[in-house]
């Protein structure tokens, strides 16, 4: 298993840029909608309860950033937020996946929306893909990561929750959650473990983030 690598410069540096202006733009339930691609943007994808809005809200040192699109009949959009003053980049929360008691026609919207998008998004520099340390890469999962691979949009995939799990434990899913991403043609080879809750790989996250920016 290997370490995301990132120079204290680099860590610094985003930690920086995270601490700056952070701000809800808007919600797009469809293409039309979405804001001008007048700069790079990282998309975060997860299914439900996978912890994304902690995570985006950690990641932003902020309690309530990710709460705005939060809000019931949101869960099909995609969200946009503005990072940095005079504009960086932006942020694209994506919506939530693998909702078993989902009506079939709101999956289908959800596949048509998410789909279009990561095909078509030229500004789209990388999405970080949220899986759940307690349980790993499940079959809806692989859904959106197929669809990453088919749409050629370079991604790398966060274990969430880690502090929830043994030492072990996470342990063994890091090393089959490696294994996985390997095989994967859009897959960066090196995953990120965090905790919302206790901070952990927060600062490599942010790193991880601008990065993708190139």
């Amino acid at each position: 298993m290997t370490e995301p690598a990132f120079t204290e410069d680099q860590i610094e540096a985003a930690r920086k840029i995270f601490a700056g202006p952070i701000a809800f733009l808007k919600s797009a339930p469809k293409l039309e909608h979405l804001p001008n691609p007048v700069v790079p943007e990282v998309a975060f994808a997860g299914r439900s309860n996978v912890g994304k809005s902690s995570l985006l809200n950690a990641l932003a040192n902020r309690n309530a950033l990710a709460r705005t699109s939060n809000t019931p009949g949101r869960t099909q959009e995609l969200n946009f937020f503005d990072v940095g003053e005079p504009l960086k980049f932006r942020l694209v929360d994506m919506p939530g996946y693998g909702f078993a008691k989902a009506p079939k026609d709101l999956q289908r919207q959800w596949r048509y929306l998410v789909n279009d998008f990561l095909r078509g998004r030229d500004v789209l520099k990388r999405a970080l893909v949220l899986i759940d340390s307690r349980h790993g890469i499940k079959d809806v999962d692989n859904e959106i990561l197929d669809m990453l691979d088919g749409a050629a949009v370079s991604y790398r995939i966060v274990l969430t929750k880690t502090d929830k799990i043994k030492a072990t434990e996470l342990a063994e899913v890091r090393a089959r959650t490696e294994t996985e991403a390997r095989k994967r043609p859009a897959a960066h080879p090196d995953i990120i473990v965090t905790s919302s809750e206790k901070g952990m790989g927060l600062p490599e996250l942010r790193a991880a983030v601008i990065e993708a920016l190139g």
